[in-house]
């Protein structure tokens, strides 16, 4: 293993350790561990500034999207586009944790068709975290629900992986995707069984009682996922049918790529601080409360692009590709699709989806075809890793569902972690039994 490997594993598991055991945010951590590393590893220090500047540069397109994103989901939760949904869900589900865990998943599956993982942790989290809240449920409990069924529904080709894998393999969706369509129902049902299982302990824990059930129905008119102490006087009741004619449509550019995420939603965001708050003063000061809830997230993804931008400039992340080929023996061959499906689940986690798709499988499929084994196999089996990448450092999005949901990254990653890898583990035993990949 090179010196540029070693430094790029033992980075990420310091960086790991640090925010998991609370010793550092992970911001901080983002910004100031790579560059310790970097600074450590002799020649790359008048380069340093490059480097880290070219990351940013790369998440910006992403900085800006969540930000105005924000901004957009924050004035359509002020004006109440999503009180009626709110309440329909709370008289549905009556106070039992177990349906609001259930019905987070079935939503979060319905929104995740649209293949981007912010608005799906955006619409579920704005619709669901009141609901959360009142029933007392635990705070991990949703981010994790919505972001392991955001991981099943996010190998649709348009979701960001797969279109990758198709790139990288030069191959057709129908070869790659329509094979995995079994699989993606599979690892729904288990997020959904998953979601019964939380939801049946935290009623353990809570209870059902008929009174809350019938007070939560009572008071649903006036929950709110706002906390701005004058929530009910920003209500724009009046203007419900439009704004969720706006948000439709913004959804439907979204999916057809009119425009560019960020502009798309700099685009609403405009139009909806027009038509809810007439007054620039009444703008301004949604821009200022809603602003405070981007920030945070905002600067974790350009923390976040220092890191990747070290990681790719100072070439550890090629240095550790290469350490995870040569990790496979010669006399395993005939075995690379397996491999290459148990290899994935670290490889999408401790990698980018760039370095792992375009960097280390397209070596691993040229070796693999020596053997017989198809690109669309390798594949396939590239894909399988894809149940827990979203809980990775690396990816801008989960920043955001964190900060949604306020909860520490550290916490969240130890929750979710062990039901995620359970979404890869029955996609691999999936794909052996059915002949996707072969032994």
């Amino acid at each position: 293993m090179s010196t540029l490997a070693i430094a790029g594993f033992l980075m990420v598991v310091v960086f790991m350790y640090l925010i998991m055991s609370k010793r550092m945010s992970a911001m901080t951590a983002l910004m100031l561990i790579p560059v310790i590393f970097a600074v450590a590893l002799t020649g790359f220090n008048p380069k340093l500034g490059k480097m880290m500047w070219d990351g940013v540069k790369q998440v910006a397109p992403t900085g800006i999207m969540i930000c105005f994103a924000i901004l957009y989901f924050g004035v359509m939760i002020d004006a109440g586009l999503f009180d009626p949904l709110i309440n329909k869900i709370l008289q549905a589900v009556k106070g039992d944790p177990v349906k609001v865990a259930v019905g987070t998943a079935l939503l979060a599956m319905i929104v995740s068709l649209d293949g981007d993982g912010s608005t799906t942790y955006m619409v579920t989290c704005s619709a669901m975290l009141a609901v959360h809240r009142r029933v007392g449920m635990h705070p991990l409990i949703l981010p994790s629900i919505v972001l392991m069924m955001n991981s099943v529904m996010n190998i649709i080709p348009w979701g960001g992986p797969t279109g990758r894998v198709l790139a990288a393999l030069k191959v057709e969706a129908g070869d790659v995707f329509v094979p995995l369509i079994p699989a993606m129902a599979l690892g729904s049902l288990w997020v959904i069984f998953i979601a019964y299982r939380w939801g049946k302990k935290e009623r353990a824990r809570l209870g059902v009682h008929p009174e809350a059930a019938a007070a939560i129905g009572e008071t649903a008119a006036s929950v709110t996922v706002s906390s701005d102490p004058d929530a009910e006087k920003l209500k724009r009741p009046q203007m419900f049918w439009v704004n969720l004619g706006l948000t439709v449509l913004l959804m439907v550019c979204l999916i057809k790529e009119v425009l560019p995420l960020g502009i798309l939603f700099m685009i609403g965001t405009g139009l909806a601080l027009l038509i809810n708050y007439r007054s620039v003063k009444e703008q301004n000061e949604r821009i200022i409360a809603n602003g405070a809830n981007a920030i945070p997230v905002v600067a974790m993804v350009f923390a976040a692009g220092i890191f990747m931008g070290i990681m790719s400039g100072t070439k550890m992340v090629d240095a550790m590709a290469q350490t995870l080929i040569a990790a496979v023996p010669a006399s395993m061959g005939p075995h690379f699709a397996f491999i290459t499906a148990l290899v994935s689940l670290p490889g999408t986690f401790f990698l980018t989806n760039d370095a792992f798709y375009f960097g280390v499988l397209p070596v691993l499929a040229k070796a693999a075809s020596t053997y017989g084994i198809s690109a669309p196999q390798m594949g396939i089996a590239a894909l399988i890793g894809q149940g827990c990448h979203l809980l990775s450092p690396l990816v801008p999005s989960t920043y955001l569902l964190v900060g949604l949901n306020k909860v520490e990254f550290g916490d969240f990653q130890k929750y979710a972690l062990l039901p995620a890898i359970g979404i890869s583990l029955l996609w691999l035993a999936y794909a052996v039994v059915f002949g996707l990949i072969p032994l």
